[in-house]
């Protein structure tokens, strides 16, 4: 329950300066006085502070985008942003204030899906957010490694161009795949001036971006520069490689690993990215696994249509949600030839679970069946959570290749 001397509002232009400041500090970070990149996304009529007294304590934000489900479709999504609480104003119920806000907000303007990077791990699922509904991989492999013989890589010319001449060109391939890719979300106007920030202090000590256009395709990278009289040991930082076609996604791999001085490449990448089943070696290719998107379902009568289903089902569901009440209870899930509905009903639950599961699940993400094994989905009617585990499996695995 949230400190009874807390308020909370919507931001305007004069609280950016202590805006970033909590920020900062939430995150023991530095606060230089300039212009954070993020504001140049920030929605202020979405963005709200915490306050004790005069004092901001707390900040959190919604960016409105778009976002593929299954099926690629395009579902609105609220993009939880900048949640951040002042050092020693926590455990006082800021960040609960900060989501109650939100997500009765959206539940309000109709927006039934929010979704967020979750800074830890153990934070979001209190407020239904479902881990792992996107994963992520952060992959490396060295150099230098053959293409097993059925990958055909064609002519066509990659040119390294200019952030300016690049610009363009991307934006039109990105819009092309993100609306066939799971997870993938739409970008506005500044969204890849943040994505794509290259000030001295977003670098990490690698170069400045390199933008390379394939006809069908293009590649983002950064250089870290090591030298050493055994051979090329430079690395590749790949930011994102986007593509319109398989073709051209395997000139682009094979121009990064030819690419001369370079002896390892590394990249956040989807968890099926087929990198590992084109190369000669796949034990060369190393995978560690992460959670990216969290996803919540505001309304779950009105999420749960948003996408297509892989089979047909017909299920009771009783959801607990103790943060959005009008969630909790029971549901009859129905799906025929891809299409669901969603209704009330009084009837026996043939499934229980808790509505962060259904947000685990929603993209096709985590199997329902695992999260059985996991004590958050309880069966009632014996061959149910199998039936939905197959009905919310996707074809390929959900992945959202930006952090916002």
């Amino acid at each position: 329950m949230a400190d009874s001397a807390l308020s909370i509002r919507t931001i305007d232009e004069s609280d950016l300066p202590d805006f970033q400041r909590v920020m900062a500090w939430a995150f023991l970070g530095d606060h230089s006085g300039e212009d954070s990149k993020w504001l140049k996304v920030l929605e202020r009529d979405r963005a709200h502070a915490v306050f004790d007294g005069d004092e901001m304590i707390g900040t959190a934000g919604i960016l409105t985008r778009e976002i593929t489900v299954p099926g690629g479709r395009q579902a609105p999504a609220g993009a939880v942003t900048v949640v951040s609480v002042k050092p020693g104003h926590r455990r006082r119920g800021v960040a609960s204030l900060l989501m109650k806000t939100q997500l009765h907000g959206m539940h309000e303007d109709g927006e039934a899906l929010a979704m967020l990077w979750a800074s830890e791990g153990s934070i979001y699922r209190r407020y239904g957010y479902g881990e792992f509904a996107t994963s992520i991989a952060m992959l490396t492999m060295p150099t230098r490694m053959a293409f097993h013989p059925g990958v055909h890589v064609s002519d066509a010319r990659i040119r390294q161009v200019s952030r300016e001449e690049a610009l363009p060109v991307m934006r039109e391939f990105h819009e092309q795949v993100r609306t066939t890719r799971v997870g993938w979300l739409s970008r506005v106007e500044h969204t890849w001036d943040v994505h794509l920030a290259d000030r001295e202090v977003d670098r990490d000590g690698l170069t400045s971006y390199r933008y390379c256009l394939h006809p069908e395709g293009y590649v983002v990278f950064r250089v870290k520069a090591n030298r050493d009289p055994g051979g090329p040991a430079s690395e590749l930082h790949v930011r994102e490689l986007v593509c319109t076609t398989e073709q051209a996604y395997a000139d682009l791999y094979r121009f990064l690993l030819d690419m001369d001085l370079a002896g390892e490449i590394s990249f956040y990448t989807a968890w099926d990215d087929p990198i590992t089943h084109m190369v000669d070696n796949p034990r060369k290719v190393r995978r560690e696994a992460g959670d990216a998107l969290w996803v919540r379902l505001v309304d779950v009568d009105r999420a749960l249509p948003l996408r297509a289903y892989s089979s047909d089902v017909d299920s009771v569901l009783e959801v607990e949600d103790s943060f959005c009440p009008w969630n909790s209870g029971r549901w009859r899930f129905t799906v025929k030839g891809g299409e669901a509905t969603v209704t009330r009903t009084e009837d026996p639950a043939d499934v229980s679970l808790d509505v962060a599961a259904l947000g685990s699940a929603f993209l096709g993400g985590v199997r329902l069946s695992v999260l059985k094994r996991a004590h958050r989905v309880v069966e009632h009617t014996p061959g149910h959570v199998n039936a939905l585990t197959t009905a919310f499996l996707g074809v390929t695995e959900p992945h959202c290749p930006e952090v916002f």
